[in-house]
């Protein structure tokens, strides 16, 4: 007969939301994984898993595949061309018409439609919606990693003032003292000029 310790089962923990999305986060700023983890609080394997998925075989043998989790999709600015837009352009103009129909069909500038047919064409001249995209696409600047990301000293110091509440404006000001070596030109020691680089510090050290 067994005897009851009084303690709990053991079961499944609070779902990791929080820690996941900061490790997304995190690894699309330039975090290798292990780095990311150790932000976050959580195993290296985890972090793993969260990226590449796992496979696993339940107690009846079979084989299971769990999906990486997916960052939340990105949202393109409406003043770029969707690929729905580049399909009508494509169809409009084997129609045989003209550009600035085009441009009047789908609410666009003329020379938005010009620029587009030019440089997304291929070398024989012809205009292929999907080939257009993902020319496009390529084209697109990235976004480089944060630079809190890569500077462990720069981090602990802005997450010791927002501790402090300094606000945006103040942590900006202090940078260019606290780290004279940096390349001059880096921070923004004025909020009007530079906001960016204090709302990003602010938001990847908060989190």
């Amino acid at each position: 007969m067994s005897v009851s310790t009084g303690r709990p089962r053991p079961g499944p923990g609070a779902p990791l939301t929080a820690e996941r999305e900061s490790y997304l986060r995190l690894v699309a700023q330039g975090m290798s994984n292990v780095q990311a983890c150790r932000e976050v609080g959580v195993h290296p394997t985890t972090g793993m898993r969260w990226r590449d998925g796992r496979k696993m075989v339940d107690s009846g043998g079979r084989a299971r595949y769990y999906p990486p989790i997916a960052a939340p999709p990105v949202v393109i600015s409406a003043r770029f061309l969707s690929e729905d837009e580049r399909v009508l352009i494509g169809d409009l103009l084997r129609t045989g018409q003209s550009i600035r129909s085009i441009a009047v069909r789908l609410g666009r500038s003329p020379s938005t439609i010009s620029r587009e047919v030019r440089r997304n064409a291929t070398d024989v001249g012809n205009y292929r919606p999907f080939t257009a995209h993902r020319m496009a696409l390529t084209r697109r600047p990235r976004p480089r990693p944060g630079k809190l990301a890569h500077d462990k000293p720069l981090r602990d110091f802005v997450q010791g003032k927002l501790k402090l509440h300094w606000s945006p404006e103040q942590i900006c000001h202090a940078l260019p003292s606290e780290f004279p070596g940096q390349r001059k030109g880096t921070w923004c020691t004025k909020p009007s000029t530079r906001p960016s680089t204090c709302k990003d510090a602010v938001n990847c050290a908060a989190n």
